[in-house]
C-alpha cells in the first residue's frame, strides 16, 4: 500500500511539480493551498508525511506545524518545510514547533525524494 504525504503550498504549479515528482516515485499525495485548507483535510486518515512551505495566505507553515502537532492523530507525523526562506531563525522557529527537516526551494527531485525517504517510515 503507498504511503500518503500531504504537500501544501500557495503555488498551484509549485504544489504540481512536488506532485509529479511523489507520484512518480509511488507515493500517494494530498493537496492543500495554505495552513487552513490542511487542517481541514485532515480528518483522521493516514499521513506518512506532510510538506508544506513557511510563507502561505491564512495560516502559514509554522503555525500549521504547531496545530498539527496538537492533532492527536498526527502529533508524531513528520513534518518537512520545504521553502525559499533560509534564515536561521525561520528554521529553529519550524524545529521548534515540529517540524523534522527544510529543503529549500528550488530543488531538485532526486533531493525531496532522498528527504522525504528518511521521513516516511516503513
Amino acid at each position: 500500500m503507498a504511503k500518503t504525504i500531504m504537500v501544501i503550498d500557495d503555488s498551484a504549479s509549485f504544489r504540481s511539480v512536488v506532485t509529479i515528482a511523489l507520484k512518480g516515485a509511488g507515493y500517494d499525495v494530498l493537496e492543500a493551498c495554505d495552513g487552513r485548507d490542511a487542517l481541514a483535510k485532515l480528518t483522521g486518515q493516514k499521513i506518512h508525511l506532510i510538506v508544506s512551505d513557511v510563507n502561505m495566505p491564512n495560516m502559514d507553515g509554522i503555525t500549521l506545524v504547531r496545530e498539527v502537532k496538537k492533532h492527536p492523530n498526527y502529533k508524531f507525523t513528520p513534518i518537512m518545510m520545504l521553502t525559499t526562506e533560509s534564515q536561521p531563525e525561520k528554521k529553529q522557529a519550524a524545529r521548534d514547533a515540529g517540524a523534522k527537516a527544510w529543503l529549500v526551494k528550488p530543488f531538485q527531485p532526486p533531493m525531496l525524494l532522498d528527504a522525504v525517504s528518511k521521513l516516511v517510515l516503513p
